[in-house]
C-alpha cells in the first residue's frame, strides 16, 4: 500500500477534520459556530493530508504563532496540530512519513521552532520534541481557605484592591479589552503566544453541550481609573457548577482565564472567584507553575495544586533557535547535538550570549556538552535546567564547569507557560 501526502485543499476540509474526529473517538465540536471557527483558523496551505485513493487517513497541520522566549523576544513558531491516522492505516508509517514532510515544511518557512500539545507524548518525543512548559492545576476549598490581597502600592494596610473595580461584562462584549491585556502580558513570560486574528472567537465560543452541567461563560472585568480615563487591568472568564447536598450549596467555580495586569488586581480577581455565594471550590487546570494563587491562599494543603506537561517543543534550527532568546547570565559553550530526524542539526554548536543577545553558530571546538535535541528543546524556555537533565543522566558535561555555566544562563526568572491550547 503507499500514501499519498498532498497540501490540503479547501475543498477537502470536511474530509481531513472528519478523519481527525474519527481518529480522536468521535467529534470534535458540537457547534457549528465551533466547527466553522475551526475552519477558519486552518491554515490550509500549511496542513496535510494522507490520502489511499480518494480516502483522506492521515492529518497534519501547523498555525503560525509568535512565541514569547526567554528575554522578551518573539520568535515565529509553526504550531503542530490536527495531527492524526485512521485506525485501519495504523504502523504503517504514515504518521513518520507526516513529521518528515511537516519538519521539512517548517525549515523550508524560515521557523526556527515547532510546537504541541501532545495527546500522547511518547509519539512526539522520538521526533525530537521535549516538554517545554508545564501547567499547574488548583482545586481550593474555598470553605476552608482565604486569598490573601497585597498592599497595593502607597497604601499601608492589607487587603485592598488599590483603586481596582469589577464589573460583569458579556464576554463578547469584553473580546477587545481581553485581547488588550492579553497582549501585554505575551513579552512578560515564556511560552505565551502571539495571537493571531480568528483566536479571540475560540477562547469564548460557548456551547451549552461543552459546559458539563455549568453555566454558560461568566466575564469579569477589572478596571482603574474613572471615566473615559479608566483602564481595564485585568479579566476572569469562569463559570458556574451548582451543587446541593443536604448540608447545602457547594457549587464549584470554574476558572476558564484569568489574567492581571499587576498583583493587586490579580489577586482581587482570585478572591472575588473565592467568594462568590453558593460555592466552596475554586477549580482551574491551566496556570503557571509559579502562579501567584499559591502564595496567597492561606493554607495550600487544601489549594489541590498538581502539575502537568503543556508545552512540547522542538528545535528545528538550532543555531537560529538559540539566538533567538537571551539568556539570564553570559554564557560560552559548546554543545555537541544529536538528532538523527533531522539531521542539519547534528554536531557542535557555539553559543555566546547573555541578557541582551545572543549568537550560536557551526564549530569544530571541542564539545562542552553533549546532548540530543530533545533535551535541548527541553530547556530552551526555561522550564527545565541542564543540571537536572544531567542528573537523569540526558545531559554529558564534558568540559568542568560547563553545566553550572549553562543552568545559570537558560534559567528563566518566570516560568514558561501555554495559556491555551491550539
Amino acid at each position: 500500500m503507499t500514501t499519498d501526502l498532498r497540501v490540503l485543499e479547501a475543498s477537502d476540509w470536511d474530509r481531513w477534520f472528519g478523519t481527525l474526529e474519527r481518529a480522536f473517538g468521535g467529534a470534535l465540536v458540537s457547534s457549528a459556530e465551533q466547527r466553522e471557527m475551526w475552519r477558519s483558523v486552518t491554515e490550509c496551505d500549511r496542513s496535510i493530508g494522507a490520502w489511499d485513493g480518494d480516502e483522506c487517513v492521515g492529518t497534519a497541520g501547523a498555525y503560525t504563532f509568535g512565541l514569547s522566549v526567554p528575554g522578551g523576544g518573539v520568535v515565529s513558531a509553526a504550531g503542530v496540530t490536527m495531527v492524526s491516522v485512521a485506525a485501519t492505516h495504523r504502523r504503517r508509517g504514515i504518521l513518520t512519513s507526516m513529521m518528515r514532510r511537516q519538519l521539512d515544511d517548517v525549515r523550508r518557512w524560515g521557523q526556527s521552532v515547532a510546537l504541541l500539545t501532545a495527546s500522547e507524548p511518547e509519539i512526539y518525543g522520538r521526533f525530537g520534541y521535549g516538554v517545554g512548559a508545564r501547567q499547574l492545576s488548583a482545586e481550593i476549598d474555598t470553605s476552608r481557605v482565604s486569598i490573601k490581597v497585597p498592599a497595593a502600592p502607597g497604601d499601608g494596610g492589607d487587603g485592598g484592591d488599590g483603586g481596582t473595580r469589577l464589573r460583569y461584562v458579556a464576554p463578547d462584549d469584553a473580546r477587545e479589552a481581553i485581547e488588550s491585556v492579553y497582549a501585554r502580558l505575551v513579552a512578560s513570560r515564556p511560552g505565551m503566544l502571539e495571537r493571531r486574528p480568528g483566536w479571540d472567537r475560540k477562547l469564548l465560543i460557548d456551547p451549552p453541550e461543552t459546559r458539563e452541567g455549568a453555566s454558560a461563560l461568566q466575564c469579569v472585568l477589572a478596571r482603574r481609573g474613572e471615566g473615559d480615563d479608566a483602564e481595564t487591568v485585568g479579566y476572569a472568564l469562569y463559570r458556574i457548577k451548582p451543587l446541593w447536598d443536604s448540608a447545602g450549596p457547594k457549587g464549584t467555580v470554574v476558572v476558564d482565564q484569568l489574567a492581571g495586569l499587576d498583583p493587586v488586581t490579580y489577586a482581587t480577581l482570585w478572591r472575588f472567584l473565592g467568594e462568590i455565594d453558593l460555592t466552596s471550590t475554586v477549580s482551574a487546570s491551566n496556570l503557571p507553575v509559579d502562579d501567584p494563587i499559591q502564595f496567597l491562599v492561606s493554607d495550600v494543603r487544601r489549594a489541590g495544586i498538581g502539575v502537568r506537561d503543556s508545552l512540547h517543543v522542538r528545535l528545528v534550527e538550532v543555531g537560529a533557535a538559540l539566538a533567538a532568546r537571551a539568556y539570564q547570565a553570559p554564557v560560552d559553550v559548546v554543545f555537541e547535538v544529536d538528532d538523527a530526524f533531522c539531521p542539519w542539526n547534528e554536531g557542535r554548536w557555539r553559543l555566546t550570549g547573555d541578557e541582551k543577545g545572543a549568537s550560536c553558530e557551526r564549530t569544530a571546538d571541542a564539545a562542552d556538552l553533549s546532548l540530543s535535541v530533545r533535551e535541548l528543546a527541553t530547556m530552551y524556555l526555561g522550564d527545565t535546567s541542564p543540571a537536572a537533565l544531567a542528573r537523569a543522566g540526558l545531559v554529558r558535561e564534558l568540559r568542568p564547569g560547563a553545566l553550572t555555566e549553562a543552568s545559570i544562563a537558560f534559567a528563566s526568572p518566570v516560568a514558561p507557560w501555554l495559556p491555551h491550547g491550539f
